[in-house]
């Protein structure tokens, strides 16, 4: 069985590394939607996990980013996209067994999935 739990968060950053004039070489902000993947066997009581469990594993990691400049994350001085799912995927796997996949969506329309190596 494959669950989910999906968060948002709001952030502001800004790209060092793409060309000047870039418009995202400046600082600016995202409402961020997560989804978090579990797979597993269904327990005795009939889920994967109990969502409350879920969210209270993920809130102490989202509570490092939320309302942050993301540059000032250790970790993430270069917080394009693909390298914030790599990071949350690092801080979430330790604290949720069976974790899939995390799927970070930067606006309604773009975004990316990580399923870990």
């Amino acid at each position: 069985m494959l669950i989910y739990r999906e968060i948002t968060f709001d952030s502001a950053h800004f790209l060092p590394n793409v060309p000047e004039g870039h418009k995202c070489r400046h600082m600016h902000g995202h409402t961020y939607r997560l989804k978090v993947f579990i797979e597993g066997p269904l327990t005795k009581e009939g889920w994967v996990i109990d969502f409350k469990d879920m969210k209270e594993a993920m809130m102490p990691i989202i509570d490092v980013v939320d309302h942050k400049v993301l540059n000032d994350i250790p970790g993430l001085e270069n917080p394009t996209c693909e390298l914030l799912a790599v990071w949350l995927w690092d801080q979430l796997k330790p604290v949720l067994p069976g974790l899939k996949k995390v799927e970070l969506n930067e606006t309604p329309t773009s975004g990316a999935i990580y399923e870990g190596v």
